[in-house]
C-alpha cells in the first residue's frame, strides 16, 4: 500500500521533488503524492503536480499519517518550518534518487528528511544529519560529516574528511577541499573553491574562496 506524501514548498524546488518522487515510484512504488503545503501560496493554487492544501496550521491539524518532504532552498527556513511541525502523525522520510551511488551502503549514517536528487555519490564512512538537500550531481568524499539543514546546489564537490555544520548554503559547482570545516550559516558562492576553514555567518566567493562583506 502506498503511503501518502506531501511536499512543503510549492515553488520550483518543490516541483523538482515531485519529479523525484515520481522517479522513485517508477523504480519501486512507495508514495501517493497528495499535494503541497505552502505558507505563501493560497489554498487551491495548482501546478502540474498538485494543489496547495494549506500552510503550517493545516499540516498540524492533519488527521491521517502523512510523510512530508520539506523542499525549500533556504536552510534557515527549512529549520524554522521543521521546528513548527508538531503533528505526531507526520513523518520525514529520506527521498533518495534510485541512481544514487553509495560506495559502502553499510557504512553510511543518514538521518531523516534528507533529499538526494539524481546522480549523487557518497564515499565510505559518510555521516549525514537531518533535513539536508543534495541537489543533483554532488560528490561527497570519505569520512565527510554533514550536519543538519544544509543546502548543496548542483555539482558541489565535498572532499574527504570535510566537516559541515548546520544551515550552510553551498552554491552551484562549489568545492570544499579535504579536511576543512564549514561551521554554521555560511554561504559559499557558485564555482568557489574553499581552501581554508571558514568563519560562521559569512559569505565566501571565488577561487580561492575569500570572505566578502556586503
Amino acid at each position: 500500500m502506498l503511503k501518502d506524501i506531501a511536499i512543503y514548498g510549492a515553488g520550483g524546488f518543490g516541483r523538482e521533488v515531485a519529479c523525484l518522487i515520481r522517479l522513485i515510484n517508477e523504480q519501486s512504488p512507495q508514495w501517493n503524492l497528495i499535494g503541497f503545503f505552502d505558507d505563501v501560496k493560497a489554498v487551491g493554487t495548482e501546478n502540474e503536480y498538485g494543489k496547495v492544501l494549506g500552510g503550517i496550521d493545516a499540516l498540524n491539524a492533519w488527521e491521517k499519517p502523512l510523510d512530508i518532504a520539506i523542499a525549500i532552498g533556504s536552510p534557515q527556513t527549512v529549520h524554522l518550518i521543521s521546528s513548527k511541525i508538531n503533528n505526531s502523525l507526520v513523518d520525514f522520510p529520506n527521498l533518495i534518487s534510485p541512481d544514487t551511488k553509495f560506495l559502502d551502503k553499510d557504512n553510511i549514517a543518514l538521518g531523516k528528511g534528507n533529499i538526494i536528487a539524481v546522480s549523487c555519490s557518497f564515499s565510505c564512512a559518510v555521516k549525514i544529519g537531518d533535513f539536508n538537500s543534495f541537489n543533483s550531481h554532488i560528490n561527497v568524499g570519505h569520512d565527510a560529516e554533514i550536519g543538519n539543514y544544509n543546502a548543496l546546489m548542483p555539482g558541489v564537490k565535498i572532499s574527504g574528511g570535510v566537516r559541515i555544520g548546520e544551515e550552510n548554503f553551498l552554491g552551484v559547482d562549489s568545492v570544499v577541499l579535504q579536511y576543512l570545516t564549514i561551521g554554521r550559516n555560511t554561504v559559499i558562492g557558485a564555482n568557489s573553491v574553499v581552501i581554508r576553514k571558514t568563519k560562521d555567518n559569512n559569505t565566501y566567493v571565488g577561487n580561492p574562496a575569500k570572505l566578502i562583506k556586503y
